[in-house]
């Protein structure tokens, strides 16, 4: 199960305090989350998914003093992961299609990123948490909708309707409107 940010910035923070069970905690936790991340965008080559996982583990633990303690830690690691993933194109010298070179750039427009990443959590924060969960699985994780729905304990159906209903609230919350 995916762990929160909360748990996450925790974990971090103890290890780089000198925990080793939290440092550890962590390292397992984030394993999840750097597989859905990278199968997401690397189309499910299992060889290459695998890699990255553990090269963007090492680079966690080994530039674990360079995270401002004061950012979220998420951001951080996605930041991580992406450059490990930037290596990774350059190593093979693959070409990516120019519709998917968004998803690769991180340090243009770093701050607006972190600072969207931060108003999309507080909007999720005002929904039922099924749908901010459908939500988080599906536009934020990368999950497919059959693995939300295993991850939550729910139909298929009932995690694309949580989805669709949680966005129109949050239509509604930035226009101003009722729920």
């Amino acid at each position: 199960m995916a762990k929160s940010e909360a748990q996450l910035k925790s974990w971090m923070l103890d290890g780089l305090d000198g925990d080793a069970a939290a440092h550890s905690a962590l390292l397992h936790a984030l394993v999840p989350l750097l597989h859905s991340f990278f199968r997401h965008r690397l189309h499910g080559v299992k060889e290459d998914v695998e890699d990255l996982v553990q090269e963007t583990l090492i680079s966690v633990h080994t530039r674990r003093a360079s995270y401002d303690r004061t950012r979220p830690f998420t951001a951080w690691l996605y930041a991580v992961a992406r450059y490990r993933m930037v290596d990774h194109y350059r190593r093979r010298r693959l070409s990516v299609p120019i519709e998917d070179v968004d998803d690769l750039l991180v340090a243009e427009g770093f701050e607006e990123a972190l600072s969207a990443r931060m108003d999309v959590h507080s909007l999720l924060n005002t929904l039922s948490p099924k749908q901010a969960r459908a939500i988080r699985d599906t536009h934020i994780d990368g999950k497919s909708v059959a693995e939300a729905a295993v991850g939550a304990g729910i139909g298929e159906s009932d995690v694309k309707v949580s989805v669709h209903r949680g966005f129109k609230a949050i239509v509604n919350r930035i226009r101003g409107a009722p729920c």
